[in-house]
């Protein structure tokens, strides 16, 4: 039987959504054991003077317990 957990984290980026997922994804799996899967649960940017400053999102990151 396998048994799996989902914790949530967040991960900003000055590049794009896409590079904070792969961040949020890369530090998860420093942390974390047996990562399987993630999906991004919303997504937001930052603002500064009017322009675009960083990317947000917030993953649902699923991992299987020992």
């Amino acid at each position: 039987m396998t048994v799996a957990r989902v914790t949530e984290i967040s991960s900003i980026s000055s590049k794009s959504f896409e590079d904070a997922v792969m961040q949020g994804v890369d530090r998860a799996n420093k942390t974390l054991k047996n990562v399987k899967g993630a999906w991004v649960k919303d997504q937001e940017v930052t603002v500064d003077k009017g322009k675009v400053s960083g990317y947000k999102v917030i993953l649902k990151v699923t991992f299987v317990l020992e």
